[in-house]
């Protein structure tokens, strides 16, 4: 009897440290990809679209115009949170901007399709 009550608790002890230690990766996971940026840049270009989509994550997405064919388009997702920017990028459609961004390792589907976030956007000529 001893030894079962035993080998319940070392059982037990095991389970809840490896439940803590996958949480722990699941949220170590989670951090590093929502605030640990791969690169950061600007793009130019003409505004051709911003648009507010999604079924179950509704999320900003836009998208600018760098040259004549398709393969020099640059998509890219806006937070929520960045309230200015979506105003901006809604007021300057169809105008060339400069944008900053940040381009993460990963996305979750209520950020974004991409992996390059808008932080700034600025008019230019």
């Amino acid at each position: 009897m001893v030894n079962f009550e035993y080998n319940y608790l070392i059982m037990r002890r095991v389970l809840g440290i490896s439940v803590t230690i996958i949480f722990a990766i699941i949220v170590i996971y989670f951090l590093f990809i929502y605030y640990v940026t791969y690169s950061q840049g600007y793009r130019s270009g003409e505004l051709v679209k911003i648009s507010h989509k999604g079924v179950v994550f509704k999320t900003w997405e836009g998208e600018i115009s760098q040259g004549v064919s398709e393969s020099q388009i640059f998509q890219f997702s806006v937070e929520s949170s960045e309230k200015e920017v979506i105003e901006q990028l809604k007021d300057l459609q169809g105008q060339h901007v400069k944008l900053t961004y940040k381009e993460r390792f990963a996305t979750f589907p209520w950020l974004g399709d991409t992996k390059y976030y808008v932080t700034e956007v600025e008019k230019t000529e």
